[in-house]
């Protein structure tokens, strides 16, 4: 958390515009057999870029997260680390506030990595209820894992969620 104090606000300014218009909050589900509930919750914040220099300069000051290409040419600078979201990029983004719709997508992303934290992700009505929290995220891409495909890999019915 003391990482993003030592940042000058200009620069702490800039990044926070930066991710305005190239970042991104998300939260995967991905079905696993080797997982107890069977189901992964990956929560990261990424900012892609065609300048490699930038997200180099980004991580510099946050201190934490990894840089990598895509194969179209775009770097990819991704933080995933639990520990990483919660003691920096929340409490970074807490201070330097996003201003346009994407503190939308923030605030959920911030109740979910403090869901994660206390390991509700690891009970069935703890990955239901971060379901529901991520579709409040609007995309404008049609979602890999549907609500009702997430019930039946969790072996629940509709009618035991209609409570959660």
């Amino acid at each position: 958390m003391s990482n993003f104090l030592k940042v000058k606000d200009n620069d702490a300014r800039y990044i926070t515009g930066f991710v305005h218009g190239e970042g991104s909050f998300n939260v995967s589900f991905v079905r696993r057999k080797d997982y107890a509930n069977k189901i992964k919750i990956v929560a990261s914040f990424n900012i892609t870029q065609k300048e490699k220099n930038i997200l180099e300069w980004i991580q510099s000051i946050l201190k934490c997260g990894t840089i990598r290409p895509r194969k179209d040419g775009v770097y990819y600078f991704e933080v995933q680390d639990q520990k990483s979201l919660a003691e920096i990029i929340i409490p970074f983004f807490d201070k330097y506030e996003l201003k346009t719709k994407k503190l939308n997508a923030y605030k959920v992303f911030k109740e979910i990595v403090l869901l994660i934290s206390q390991k509700y992700h690891l009970t069935n009505e703890g990955i239901i209820k971060i379901f529901r929290l991520r579709e409040k995220v609007k995309v404008s891409r049609k979602r890999k894992l549907s609500f009702s495909k997430l019930l039946e890999t969790l072996g629940e019915s509709s009618e035991t969620t209609r409570q959660t």
